[in-house]
């Protein structure tokens, strides 16, 4: 083709050259191809054209006539331009003039002709060629990467099935050609996923899915277009696996964590139940909180039982037969306790352990009426006919076997013992009195109170009455001399046997058991002793629907709820909620069980819902530090322990407690010291050293500083106890008021004291704040004395109130205060006291010695009749340290007097604090009286506020 084309173009040159010579100069048009194919790759210049560029003229080889001068392109918006090579073979080529972009266009149609260059270098007469169709193909570059059209794909399917194509997802490409613009492969990013896709995007799962597994899946898919070019951005799809029908409680979590003191919190705030569609006539759902593992059944105050009872406002008077070991309460040291119980004393009999109480423990005449209440957890006896196990026994020490009361249990049946004496009744009346109740072997913690009003016996377990299904009667026991012993957990059998021995032994466990004697207990009280501080809670009762019906049992460990319509049932649900009323709650696992029964129109059920187990974890309490603080070391004169008060040891007592709580601030978690308000539940002060001496010495508190507080105290030759669950600032005010007296305290220096407190029963406890009393007694007289150089040991200061007498003794009223004449003496400077000191020499001269024992003297009268020499250094600069110390000292001691007898007074009940002030008042005329004659106009110092 391309040599026939050659041919036809040489002949056309050939015929017209004679011509050309022999005629005009530029007689020939240029000769072109008619049409052109070519092709650009995007974002290039150069066009491979099809056939070549290449303009003819017949004029050649006559110059400018047969030269091609240029190409000319005509076309709308035709981004290409012709461009001649060489003018004498009439070569050129096509490029682009702007930027080519095959996503704008793919093809380009436009006309060209070739312009010769006329007859002359003017270009004059120039002639052109036909018009030739030129075709330009843009040829693509994969430029643009796969993008998805949708940011992300949800979808959802049944557990269990097998799908063809769960969902598609699609991407796209920019590019213009389908080489680079069509996506020939999809990818999953995410490895081990049960789910694979194909080339067309469908995804599908590999495998059956299960709700319980996994309830959603999150998987990312990329996209490849037919040049392998991958997705900058990969895709999300969210499947979500939904459950197949199934009849059920829905949307609850299976742990509940709980905060101490956040109240009442919703155990199920998203709960729903599903029954899959069916007509329903009614619904009953029974929640239970389990919390037999929690100390005695559940969580309750873990205080002493005689703290309890004075919180709960039982009687006084009951007789603790459990107490924690002591050296006063030793007899259940032997015992086993069951550890680990947050405080809780438990005592665990396993047919081995007994113990005597002492006789000054036991209750000499239980009277009428009286009250037997314990805590007990008991199982079912071994073997058909089990013996009797023996809780509380009182019979004959020795001699004889005689059983006066016993509380016992037999059989799983609680029976209880009592035999009147002839002297008290001389007819046949009841004696035994029998219950049988499922409580008594359920293995499980019951309180148990027994209230005798003879000859009526009503027992009580868990606060709910009992009357004996079984009385058997018989006769008074004979009176004798015989002695009696009362045993706890066995029966003492010391006559009719060779060797007293213990019998009748019991299985189980045993807490708080106390016998009051004189009176029963009261409905109010019991429920009290025994109540949960833990349970279920419904959140706002006024949003529940009227349809709905509920109740608790007297725990609140049970809940039932009924209703009608499934959103009723729904909304109650979620308004159940635990409720912790402790401060500091035991901290663990409360398990829940929720069973429901639903009824169809027609049917007794219809519908099976599966049980519910969840859990409560109660988290632990942040734990307080208790932190006792104060003075430790208090000096007072002897003749302030003579004095009918004493002293207050524990004056400037102060009791805080403090927790580490945490705080986030800019995203930092900082711990942090909050102080923290709660009860204590006793306080013991104890002596260290040798123990009080009942014939000289007291520590004791007036009976008034317990008034309107839950507390009480017992004072012993070791200490003194206060106990009862009151608030810090009421064992402030009482321990404030503890006062220790000696009223011969001539070879006493110091006394010292412990205080330790409590709070639930031993849980927490404070530091051990070690107080010493010091005791000042006067000196012999010293033949010289420089003050200026040497401070006299009976000088030292010290922090309590002393009388100062007034300048004249015959006035009347209240003597100034030490501070008072501190000052003037202080302002008086060296003068006065240079006539001070000739004065005292003088006096001593006139008086004498005095006796050194005498008890109705006070330190200053000591200090004024011993004699003392005085030496003053007149040279010396009564502005120097000693005078600053002096006005130091006189203000402190200024405002520690004031402060003293202001908490002196508010310590004291009316009547003491008149009764103290007429007493000093009288001291002090007398002393007035005493030292006027001798001293007339002279004043007195604080010897514990000068310094010399």
């Amino acid at each position: 083709m391309q040599i026939l084309r050659v041919q036809v173009v040489l002949l056309w040159l050939l015929s017209d050259s004679s011509c050309a010579l022999g005629g005009k100069v530029n007689k020939h048009k240029p000769w072109i191809e008619t049409s052109y194919h070519g092709v650009i790759t995007e974002n290039m210049e150069t066009v491979l054209l099809d056939p070549p560029l290449v303009a003819l003229d017949k004029d050649a080889p006559v110059p400018y006539a047969g030269e091609i001068c240029s190409f000319k392109i005509f076309g709308q918006d035709a981004p290409f331009e012709a461009v001649v090579l060489n003018r004498t073979s009439g070569e050129g080529i096509l490029r682009a003039s702007s930027h080519v972009d095959c996503e704008n266009q793919k093809e380009y149609t436009f006309i060209i002709q070739a312009y010769d260059c006329g007859d002359g270098p003017s270009g004059a007469n120039w002639k052109k060629s036909h018009k030739a169709v030129v075709h330009i193909q843009v040829d693509d570059v994969n430029e643009f990467s796969p993008v998805f059209r949708e940011s992300l794909y949800k979808a959802s399917v049944t557990e269990g099935k097998i799908y063809d194509s769960i969902l598609q997802v699609e991407a796209w490409d920019q590019d213009c050609s389908p080489q680079y613009s069509q996506i020939c492969n999809y990818e999953i990013v995410t490895g081990g996923t049960p789910f694979a896709i194909d080339r067309n995007g469908n995804i599908r799962n590999t495998e059956r899915l299960s709700y319980e597994k996994q309830q959603s899946y999150r998987i990312m898919v990329s996209a490849f277009d037919c040049g392998q070019k991958k997705a900058k951005e990969d895709v999300v799809v969210h499947i979500e696996v939904k459950p197949v029908c199934k009849p059920g409680w829905q949307g609850w979590n299976k742990r509940v964590d709980y905060e101490p003191g956040t109240g009442s919190k919703q155990l199920f705030p998203k709960m729903h139940l599903e029954t899959c569609g069916g007509p329903l006539s009614g619904v009953k759902a029974m929640v239970e909180l389990q919390t037999n593992h929690i100390g005695k059944g559940c969580d309750r105050e873990t205080y002493s039982e005689k703290s309890l009872q004075k919180l709960c406002g039982a009687a006084s008077g009951s007789t603790d037969l459990l107490p924690a070991p002591s050296p006063s309460a030793n007899w259940t040291a032997s015992l086993l306790t069951d550890s680990g119980r947050e405080s809780d004393l438990i005592y665990r009999f396993d047919g081995n352990q007994a113990a005597n109480v002492p006789d000054h423990v036991v209750p000499q005449n239980l009277t009428d009426q009286f009250t037997i209440a314990t805590w007990m957890k008991h199982g079912p006896s071994p073997g058909l006919r089990a013996a009797k196990e023996t809780i509380l026994c009182n019979s004959d020490k020795t001699e004889m076997n005689r059983h006066h009361y016993s509380l016992y249990v037999h059989n799983c049946r609680l029976v209880f013992l009592l035999r009147r004496d002839f002297t008290q009744i001389d007819t046949y009346r009841p004696a035994e009195f029998h219950w049988k109740l499922e409580q008594i072997c359920d293995k499980e913690w019951h309180y148990y109170v027994i209230n005798v009003e003879f000859p009526a016996v009503t027992l009580f377990v868990d606060g709910v009455t009992y009357e004996p299904y079984l009385v058997t009667d018989d006769w008074p026991i004979h009176s004798s001399k015989i002695d009696t012993q009362l045993t706890v957990g066995a029966c003492w059998q010391g006559g009719e046997v060779a060797t007293p021995r213990f019998t009748q032994y019991f299985h189980g466990s045993l807490s708080g058991l106390t016998i009051r004697p004189g009176r029963i207990e009261t409905q109010k009280v019991i429920s009290c002793l025994q109540a949960c501080k833990e349970g279920l809670d419904i959140n706002s009762l006024e949003s529940l629907a009227k349809d709905i019906k509920f109740h608790f049992n007297p725990a609140q460990s049970v809940l039932v709820l009924e209703g009608e319509d499934v959103d009723s049932i729904n909304t109650a649900m979620t308004k159940v909620s635990y409720i912790n009323s402790r401060q500091f709650p035991t901290p663990g696992l409360r398990r829940l069980h929720i069973s429901t029964s639903v009824q169809c129109f027609g049917e007794d059920t219809c519908v099976s819902i599966p049980d519910i187990k969840a859990m409560v974890m109660v988290l632990p309490p942040s734990e307080p530090t208790i932190t006792i603080s104060g003075s430790k070391q208090l000096v007072r004169p002897a003749s302030d322990l003579r004095s009918p008060l004493g002293v207050a040891p524990f004056k400037e007592l102060r009791i805080t407690s403090t927790v580490m709580k945490g705080d986030s601030f800019g995203g930092f978690h900082r711990p942090g010291v909050m102080e923290l308000m709660h009860n204590l539940d006793y306080c013991d002060v104890l002596v260290i050293g040798e123990e009080l001496e009942p014939e000289r010495e007291s520590l004791e508190i007036h009976h008034s500083a317990l008034l309107g507080k839950h507390l009480d105290a017992t004072n012993s030759t070791s200490g003194i106890s206060i106990y009862g669950v009151d608030s810090m600032a009421h064992y402030e005010q009482v321990l404030r008021q503890l006062r220790y007296r000696n009223w011969r305290p001539g070879s006493l220096t110091e006394r010292r004291f412990r205080l330790t407190c409590s709070e639930l029963n031993g849980r927490y406890t404070s530091n051990e704040f070690n107080l010493e009393v010091s005791v000042l007694h006067h000196t012999a007289p010293m033949e010289h004395v420089n003050h200026m150089a040497a401070q006299a040991q009976y000088m030292r200061p010290v922090h309590h109130p002393l009388m100062i007498h007034s300048l004249n003794s015959h006035m009347s009223g209240p003597a100034p205060p030490a501070a008072t004449v501190v000052i003037v003496v202080c302002i008086a400077a060296l003068v006065i006291i240079v006539v001070i000191g000739i004065y005292r020499i003088h006096a001593a001269h006139q008086e004498g010695s005095r006796d050194d024992e005498d008890e109705i003297k006070d330190p200053e009268s000591d200090w004024e009749s011993s004699g003392l020499n005085i030496t003053v250094n007149p040279m010396e600069d009564i502005r120097g340290p000693q005078a600053h110390g002096k006005a130091v000292r006189g203000e402190e001691c200024e405002e520690e007097d004031d402060e003293d007898d202001a908490e002196l007074v508010g310590g004291m009940t009316m009547v003491e604090s008149d009764s103290s002030d007429e007493e000093e008042e009288e001291e002090n005329k007398g002393r007035g009286e005493v030292n006027g004659r001798k001293q007339k106009g002279k004043p007195e110092w604080d010897s514990s506020c000068g310094t010399y």
